[in-house]
């Protein structure tokens, strides 16, 4: 458990209030996310077969929550960590056009993952996918998309003002580009979180690109699943949050991988034997869309825009004693 505790938090919103918002920021921000990147809303499974190769193995540390159904015989089910490989199967299944594509709002379970200001065991977020041709393939799409969002998320930013004008948290006008190695050779003595947090407080929001490929130093600047994003055109959207003095994450996404990048990947990760899977063999023989995607935090973007020191005053999830009772002392209420 690590815990930030800002210098005398206000949260400006009453639980009551905050609820409001949030409820006010979700219903807003979907609507005109799904028009801007032309995305129909999608129902979602919560759970998936486990055989069938379509949960995110995420780091590939982490452990799905996983059981048997009495009429699924000895399957075993495992509770989905993201949607990032079902969307692309879906777009298929349910004959979307080029240039269409899909969100869902996706909750899952990520039972190891390490709870903080930011992080919890349950996950919410707007899962989207998007059909695009193989010659779009590069840089400039997936630039121009994150450009789309960011703009989204500002225009957000002034619909909260106008409804909750004493909490809104201010963002910075622009978003910025640049790749892991470039951060690298910025600040070579850095840690690649330590990175992140000084390259967002001098620019404010920047899209850090080609997350998953070891750098020139022999070392990951993060792990990436091998067999959804193509490492060379993937990335996250953060920005500096002054009131917990570090970068957020906001959005992680990617155009997803072609029978090339996921074999060469999966070959870095000694994951080759996911090739047999159904899924992967969709990738190989080419049967499921060209597709960029990706995943918005539904209560990081609540938290980011009402200005909240823990994702728990946005959320209701599980948290331990003594973190509950050192936020309640300091005027953090979680839900």
């Amino acid at each position: 458990m690590h815990l930030i505790i800002p210098k005398d938090y206000d949260p400006k919103l009453s639980v009551k209030e905050t609820q409001q918002a949030i409820r006010y920021i979700r219903e807003t921000f979907q609507e005109e996310f799904g028009k801007q990147l032309n995305l129909s809303r999608l129902s979602a499974p919560m759970f998936v077969e486990k055989k069938t190769g379509l949960n995110d193995n995420l780091n590939g540390i982490e452990k799905p929550v996983s059981f048997t159904m009495q009429d699924m015989g000895d399957e075993t089910i495992e509770i989905v960590h993201s949607l990032a490989k079902w969307k692309r199967v879906a777009l298929k299944r349910y004959g979307f056009d080029m240039h269409e594509g899909l969100y869902t709002n996706m909750n899952a379970i990520r039972k190891d993952e390490d709870l903080d200001n930011y992080h919890s065991a349950y996950v919410d977020q707007w899962d989207w996918e998007k059909v695009i041709a193989k010659d779009e393939r590069n840089v400039q799409t997936l630039e121009d998309t994150v450009k789309t969002i960011f703009k989204v998320i500002k225009h957000m930013e002034h619909e909260v003002w106008y409804k909750f004008p004493k909490a809104v948290h201010h963002l910075p006008d622009e978003i910025h580009f640049i790749t892991t190695q470039e951060l690298e050779d910025m600040y070579p003595d850095m840690t690649p979180r330590e990175r992140e947090n000084a390259i967002c407080k001098k620019l404010g929001c920047v899209f850090l690109m080609q997350i998953g490929w070891k750098l020139n130093s022999g070392k990951r600047h993060d792990g990436r699943a091998p067999d959804y994003d193509d490492w060379k055109l993937n990335g996250d959207i953060l920005f500096w949050y002054e009131p917990l003095d570090q970068a957020i994450e906001i959005s992680s996404m990617g155009i997803r991988v072609d029978a090339d990048s996921m074999k060469a990947q999966l070959k870095d990760a000694d994951a080759e034997d996911r090739l047999s899977l159904p899924y992967h063999k969709m990738i190989l023989d080419a049967s499921v869309p060209y597709t960029i995607g990706g995943g918005i935090g539904q209560s990081r973007l609540c938290m980011l825009l009402l200005g909240k020191a823990h994702v728990g005053e946005v959320q209701a999830a599980l948290w331990p004693q003594a973190m509950i009772d050192k936020c309640e002392a300091n005027n953090i209420h979680l839900l």
